[in-house]
């Protein structure tokens, strides 16, 4: 912890050094301009929402439920095998879903590589007795990912803390919703009620009951996505920001 102090104090003055002396600065979201407020003028800060490549959301895997044997639908977790992702928030959900009927037909697929949850993660789900409802795919490739989003029935990613996620975009690409956290830079990344459904951070029992909604409302389901798939392909891509990025300096050149 104090080495961390040492370097927050170290480099804090030459992050306000970089800030003070740049004339524009590029953020993704409200969240991150609020950050930045508090060093520079406002008028210093422009907003440009990351972006998906979407000639790249393709993918080799032709089936992936057939290449894993998973004999149901599945709702689907990507991300690192870390806390502050939320693994834990999503098993405590999970523990509480086991037994729903209307759960008997589907499982939840965690997908990611370790950052230092991975034991946690497994010792959890054999203490919560819920082996038999968790496919776990470790160190996927990006092949399988993508397929994984398209087969997926929606997505759940419970995470602490997030800046500007890519993953519920990802998503969004294959009309797949997303149950996330209505912390940090979710939602100004994505929104509540339009294209996805957010939780207060850690709440498990709620996580579990928004789970519940959505697998009994498809209708509500396909409209999150859809509303998600047209943000994308009217925003959020990469071909949005980058022409919004050039503007930016072509502004600057030009002056």
């Amino acid at each position: 912890g104090w080495i961390k102090k040492i370097l927050y104090k170290v480099q804090q003055p030459i992050i306000k050094f970089i800030i003070n002396n740049s004339t524009k600065i590029i953020v993704a979201n409200e969240y991150e301009k609020n950050i930045f407020k508090q060093f520079a003028n406002e008028s210093k800060i422009v907003t440009v929402r990351n972006g998906i490549n979407l000639d790249t959301m393709i993918t080799k895997t032709i089936d992936f439920k057939k290449k894993y044997k998973i004999e149901s639908s599945y709702i689907l977790f990507v991300g690192r095998f870390s806390k502050v992702k939320g693994i834990d928030t999503l098993l405590q959900a999970i523990k509480i879903l086991k037994n729903k009927d209307e759960l008997k037909d589907i499982i939840f697929v965690i997908m990611g590589v370790d950052f230092g949850f991975q034991n946690d993660m497994f010792r959890m789900i054999d203490e919560f007795k819920i082996n038999e409802k968790i496919l776990v795919i470790k160190n996927p490739s990006r092949d399988d990912v993508i397929a994984a989003y398209r087969e997926t029935e929606f997505l759940v990613l419970p995470s602490r803390w997030e800046l500007s996620p890519l993953t519920p975009l990802e998503g969004f690409v294959f009309k797949k919703s997303v149950i996330s956290t209505n912390v940090h830079g979710i939602p100004s990344t994505i929104t509540n009620g339009e294209n996805c459904v957010l939780v207060e951070n850690e709440d498990f029992k709620n996580l579990a009951i928004q789970i519940m909604k959505l697998v009994d409302n498809p209708d509500e389901c396909t409209r999150l996505g859809q509303a998600g798939y047209e943000l994308v392909q009217n925003e959020c891509n990469s071909k949005s920001m980058t022409e919004k990025i050039l503007k930016v300096y072509d502004n600057l050149i030009n002056r």
